[in-house]
C-alpha cells in the first residue's frame, strides 16, 4: 500500500526504510510509472511507500530539490541514500531498493 506523505507526517521517514514518489495527477510518465509502483510496494513489504503530489506539496518538494517529476528518494532513517529521476524500471528500482534497505 502507497502512503500520502505531506509535510504533517513528514516525521514518517525518520525511522526504517522508505522510498519517496514525486508526482503528479497531470503528468504522463508519472501516471504510467505508477502502477509499477503500487506492485512494488506490495512486493517488498519491509519497506514503505510513500507518494508526493507535488502540487499540493510545493514546499516538500522544494526541500527535497525536485525540479522534475517523477523523482524517487530512497530514504534510510530519514538519510536520503539515492535519487532516482525518470521512470524506472521495475527490476531496475527493485534491486536499487534492496541494496539500501536490507
Amino acid at each position: 500500500m502507497v502512503k500520502e506523505l505531506t509535510k504533517e507526517n513528514i516525521d514518517l521517514i525518520k525511522k526504517g526504510c522508505c522510498i519517496i514518489d514525486f508526482t503528479a495527477t497531470w503528468c504522463g510518465p508519472c501516471r504510467a510509472f505508477a502502477p509499477v509502483y503500487e506492485a512494488l510496494a506490495q512486493e517488498m513489504p519491509h519497506v514503505v511507500f510513500f507518494k508526493v503530489d507535488v502540487d499540493e506539496q510545493q514546499e516538500l518538494a522544494a526541500a527535497h530539490s525536485v525540479r522534475s517529476i517523477p523523482t524517487l528518494k530512497i530514504v534510510k532513517d530519514g538519510h536520503v541514500l539515492e535519487t532516482l529521476v525518470g521512470v524506472q524500471h521495475k527490476d531496475d528500482l527493485k534491486e536499487k531498493i534492496e541494496k539500501h534497505c536490507r
